[in-house]
């Protein structure tokens, strides 16, 4: 697990605040993201590295920089932002060595990443509080629920499941697994049931026993089928009829190692559907990581939780601070 997952303390509060990680891990936590960034296409420490030596921080470089942002899927909006201002502070002769540089990148990441940087906090006026978890298939998504499910379990919440991807029959036995693993109860039915019946009758029951949270799965819906959305749409407006404000939090899992494709995918389902919340899964797959700043610049949706691997420890709140210190440490430096 890497260390920009912020781990919840034992006992913690059971509206989803986070602990701070324990000492001693931090160092080979940084040591694991850093040999992963070495090995593979670099992110930027790296780049500016084989940039810099012999030459002047000049408009040419930041235009070398630019395209290796765009290749670490920094995104175009992302990138123009970033490199608007170093040249500012080019032209202002402020930036003379790498250091300067990569403080001034640090900087601008930063304050793309922290205004999204807000964990799930579970409004405890909304009884249940619903979740409605959705993205394509592939994405990680029924795992991050059982995930989820754990860490509210751990912080006091009482939750329910809701089996609504009735399409897959794996799906459902997956939940299952997550929900008999974590001893959460979850409601089912057959395969090819209606998966907005299944999540009304999981939202009465959910209420009848008086629950906090009530986590529902949803198909793996491409963005690229209209048919698809439309029963998503259905799923919100029946919840809609037993609470006007449910679903109280849309949640879209997105595979961070799908680069850009994730992107368009996060625009979709947040046009059809009013995202309100991302969980990006699978950073451990990709040694880049810059599409975790394309979201956050042009989409400025709320970045839950991340997923760095399959155990369930690797899943936890996003850490800005640490996520762009490992970012930009290098091989030999210690992390910030």
């Amino acid at each position: 697990m890497f260390e920009f997952l912020k781990k919840p303390a034992p006992g913690g509060d059971p509206v989803g605040t986070g602990g701070e990680p324990a000492a001693g891990g931090r160092r080979g936590l940084f040591g694991r993201l850093r040999a992963r960034i070495a090995a593979g296409t670099s992110f930027l420490t790296r780049d500016l590295g084989e940039l810099l030596p012999g030459r002047q921080i000049d408009a040419a470089l930041l235009d070398e920089l630019e395209t290796r942002l765009l290749t670490a899927d920094v995104g175009l909006a992302a990138s123009e932002r970033i490199l608007g201002e170093l040249r500012r502070r080019v032209a202002r002769r402020e930036l003379g060595d790498l250091e300067a540089l990569t403080a001034a990148l640090r900087a601008a990441l930063v304050e793309i990443l922290a205004p999204v940087a807000r964990p799930l906090r579970i409004d405890r006026a909304h009884r249940p509080f619903v979740v409605l978890v959705v993205g394509v298939n592939g994405s990680g998504k029924t795992t991050s629920i059982g995930k989820l499910a754990k860490r509210l379990g751990d912080q006091g919440c009482k939750v329910m499941l809701a089996a609504g991807d009735t399409f897959r029959a794996a799906a459902v036995e997956q939940l299952e697994t997550w929900g008999a693993r974590n001893g959460v109860p979850v409601i089912a039915q057959a395969s090819g049931a209606d998966p907005a019946a299944v999540i009304f009758d999981a939202y009465s029951a959910a209420r009848a026993r008086d629950l906090d949270v009530l986590i529902a799965d949803t198909a793996g819906r491409l963005q690229n089928q209209g048919h698809l959305m439309e029963e998503l749409k259905k799923v919100r407006r029946v919840l809609g009829r037993q609470d006007p404000s449910a679903p109280h939090e849309v949640l879209l899992v997105l595979d961070a190692s799908q680069g850009q494709n994730a992107l368009s995918q996060a625009r979709v389902f947040h046009e059809a559907l009013g995202v309100t919340g991302i969980v990006l899964t699978k950073l451990d797959g990709t040694a880049k990581g810059g599409i975790v700043v394309a979201i956050a610049a042009e989409l400025g949706i709320p970045l839950r939780y991340v997923g760095v691997g399959e155990a369930i420890e690797d899943f936890g709140e996003f850490d800005v601070a640490d996520f762009v210190g490992a970012l930009l440490a290098t091989p030999e430096s210690p992390p910030p």
